[in-house]
């Protein structure tokens, strides 16, 4: 790291071919939140999980969770406004996080959500408990939900209906959907999000709903969602597919919410347009939480030009995060997590902290200096040295 008097810190970084460039380091924007206006816009951070790197534990022994910061983690996204859905696919649900610990994690969430006033929680239930190798019958499905539904409901929490591996491997028709989610929505205790996770994110998922056409299986899905619309508060679909996303919006039954995931085009989504807007549920916003509370609160103030200002630097980065491989965009929030200073350390569980290139993780750390979300540049740059020292590129 080169930090000349007077001039910007400079550290040299990876391009392909194996050459090296100087960068200059930008100052951060400052995300404070001007106005008082309530939020116009539900947004729920989907938030990681922070390993412990002392643990004796590797890929093959389970996770092994540092649950002070990761519950510190939770807290600081509650402190900005926003909403955190917990043990989803950011917090390596299915990729290194079994159902008990992801249980363990719902319920460690819930007790510290009722410290914090207005707290926005809503957490996943699944039937990753169950393998999809052993999934043979719908009703088997059906048991896995039900079991996690129950247990999250006798904690007080509110659902997060995630979409099944195993209900993807056994189901054969569009009916066979409609007969899992009918049975499940009519027993819940209070209305669920429904997540429709798309292939890109897991490959596992292709052609849920019954069919591998999107648009087939979105007509599947709203006649699911419109006929139990009492029970479902909104859907989050997953498909990076702002068209697809907007024409789902439009038939949803009225009171039911749209939440992106689109974490391409979410930026105009939550913006909406005259037929109306979606609200967010994000993996993004995990790893650019004071921008996207700093926005919200412009657009409830009615800035919609100070909305898009914060958000449009944001977008390139989170496309690059969440490039193909989609599914391994968790090692970059946990990487500009580090960065910031939420956690000592760059470990992940299941050493998903290898999954990306070091030329993948050297262009995130452009793409967030050039939008303003390395808070400390001091900081970020010493353990980005670090980092590249390992990959034997010197200071």
């Amino acid at each position: 790291m080169n930090t000349p008097q007077g001039t910007a810190l400079r550290i040299r970084l990876p391009l392909a071919g194996g050459k090296l460039e100087t960068f200059a380091l930008s100052m951060p924007r400052d995300f404070t939140r001007r106005g008082k206006a309530a939020f116009t816009r539900i947004a729920y951070s989907a938030a990681h999980v922070v390993a412990d790197p002392l643990a004796a534990a590797d890929a093959a022994t389970g996770a092994t969770v540092d649950w002070d910061a990761t519950i510190a983690y939770r807290r600081h996204l509650w402190s900005l406004g926003l909403g955190v859905a917990e043990a989803m696919d950011t917090a390596q649900r299915g990729m290194g996080m079994d159902w008990p610990t992801s249980l363990e994690l719902i319920r460690r969430s819930i007790d510290a959500s009722r410290d914090v006033s207005g707290a926005l929680l809503a957490s996943g239930a699944g039937t990753d408990q169950l393998s999809v190798a052993d999934a043979r019958s719908l009703d088997d499905v059906l048991r896995a939900y039900e079991e996690q539904v129950e247990a999250i409901e006798k904690l007080g929490g509110t659902i997060i209906l995630m979409a099944s591996r195993a209900l993807a491997r056994v189901a054969k028709s569009p009916a066979d959907y409609e007969k899992i989610y009918d049975r499940i929505l009519s027993q819940v205790k209070k209305p669920v999000v429904i997540h429709w996770l798309g292939e890109m994110f897991d490959p596992a998922l292709a052609g849920y709903w019954g069919s591998t056409d999107h648009c087939e299986a979105m007509d599947t899905a709203v006649g699911v969602i419109n006929a139990h619309a009492g029970k479902v508060d909104g859907v989050k679909i997953s498909l990076l597919d702002k068209d697809k996303e907007i024409a789902m919006r439009r038939r949803l039954a009225k009171g039911v919410r749209m939440y992106t995931g689109d974490d391409f085009n979410y930026a105009e989504l939550i913006a909406g347009d005259g037929q109306g807007h979606s609200d967010a549920l994000l993996g993004i916003f995990d790893a650019i939480a004071p921008a996207a509370a700093a926005a919200l609160g412009e657009l409830a103030d009615g800035n919609a030009a100070g909305f898009h200002d914060i958000l449009a630097p944001t977008v390139p980065l989170s496309r690059h995060m969440f490039g193909a491989p989609t599914r391994f965009y968790k090692t970059g929030v946990v990487f500009l997590a580090w960065l910031n200073g939420h956690q000592d350390h760059f470990v992940m569980i299941g050493g998903q902290q290898s999954a990306r290139s070091l030329l993948h993780l050297a262009e995130t750390f452009r793409l967030a200096d050039r939008a303003g979300l390395l808070a400390d540049p001091a900081r970020a740059a010493s353990r980005m040295c670090n980092l590249l020292a390992v990959h034997g590129i010197a200071g």
